[in-house]
């Protein structure tokens, strides 16, 4: 099983998704995902690369002509899903994620006889922390753990990159509407992790609105 944070981090970028889509249903190769996607094969492979080293995709060498011998050329690499629970997650639910969070903080409840809320917090920050690191900026990392985000400041005409974030998807939307304060102290946690993990600047809080996620990532506190 690939590590989790590893793993959201390579799926970040929505070519990594379509190409671990594709290998959830055979082994491909890379002209197959070039010829497939549209992409330059010397791009399928760096991508495909990137995967197989996060664990996703396992790798193996096949003659595709049939042939053996002397004259059969090269064997062609091919790469397969190795855990495809991953993809199905992706963009909208990540329950085995909130479910790890969970279970770690009784971990450390049991270990260190932390208070659970506490414990809670802690390892969704610190896995917000890993998952941003890996992926270096803030709506790569957002959108790998399924917050959809949306440039609020795109309503008003300013400028994207410098306003406020609302994230359109929960993604532990069930266990949030039953177990509200748990959870939404938990996410945000983890946001709060995933903005210092990419070295933003904006600070993640609490603003619970109809429709979507309760955090908002915001440029100037108020």
């Amino acid at each position: 099983m690939p590590d989790r944070a590893e793993a959201m981090a390579a799926l970040a970028d929505p070519l990594r998704r379509d190409l671990y889509r594709l290998a959830t249903d055979r082994a491909i190769g890379r002209d197959d995902v070039a010829a497939t996607l549209g992409i330059p094969r010397s791009t399928a492979a760096f991508h495909l690369d990137r995967l197989a080293e996060a664990g996703l995709l396992s790798v193996s060498y096949e003659r595709r002509s049939g042939r053996t011998g002397p004259g059969a050329g090269r064997p062609a690499k091919l790469y397969r899903a190795t855990a495809a629970e991953v993809a199905a997650s992706i963009p909208e639910r990540h329950y085995e994620l909130v479910g790890e969070l969970l279970a770690a903080a009784a971990e450390a409840v049991d270990a260190q006889g932390l208070p659970f809320r506490e414990a809670l917090g802690a390892e969704a920050f610190a896995t917000g922390v890993a998952i941003g690191s890996g992926c270096g900026d803030l709506d790569g990392s957002l959108t790998a753990c399924g917050f959809a985000p949306r440039a609020r400041s795109a309503d008003s005409g300013q400028e994207a990159t410098t306003g406020d974030i609302v994230l359109e998807n929960c993604p532990f939307h069930a266990l949030a509407a039953r177990h509200t304060e748990l959870i939404c102290s938990a996410n945000l946690d983890l946001v709060r992790g995933l903005v210092a993990g990419t070295g933003d600047e904006r600070t993640a809080v609490l603003a619970p609105a109809d429709g979507r996620c309760c955090v908002e990532i915001r440029a100037e506190a108020r």
